[in-house]
């Protein structure tokens, strides 16, 4: 099992100030060249306590899909030896927002790649993100994703952004 260093920083300070700024660092705290160190302080410091976060998957036994339940602490001890191994930036090419008060959920489609300057990404997919925002800063409630696959394209309404 990998444990994530520790930071001495926890979050940025325009980190929850918006809804946009709370997305971009999500993206931009998982994203980097292989074996650079991640902000995980930073990336607790996004999530409201107790938040999940979720990947739909294929299940292997039995056909249909599973959707895979984790902590803030298990996507990060799941994902390090693979952030250590292998470059992941993962970037917002569409985003679909509604909004009532303090709950926000955003549709925002991705992309994966190796390297910054790929031409290709190797995976797209939906960040399904609900925010919600406590009089002082934005919080990521939960946040449920599902990677396109040959079965599954993403449809053309979540290529473009809609506010």
């Amino acid at each position: 099992m990998h444990t994530a260093p520790a930071q001495p920083a926890t979050a940025k300070e325009a980190d929850g100030a918006s809804v946009d700024s709370t997305v971009a660092a999500l993206y931009d705290v998982i994203s980097g060249p292989a074996g650079a160190p991640r902000n995980w302080n930073r990336m607790r410091a996004l999530f409201a306590p107790d938040a999940k976060l979720m990947v739909v998957t294929p299940n292997r036994e039995g056909g249909g899909f599973a959707l895979r339940t984790m902590t803030v602490e298990d996507y990060i001890s799941r994902n390090m030896s693979a952030f250590n191994t292998n470059g992941f930036y993962e970037r917002e090419i569409a985003r679909t927002t509604d909004a009532f008060g303090q709950l926000v959920h955003v549709f925002s489609t991705y992309e994966l790649l190796r390297s910054p300057n790929d031409p290709k990404p190797f995976m797209r997919g939906i960040n399904s993100i609900q925010l919600a925002f406590d009089g002082k800063r934005w919080w990521i409630a939960n946040l449920v994703w599902r990677a396109e696959d040959a079965g599954l394209a993403l449809p053309e309404r979540y290529l473009q952004s809609h506010q």
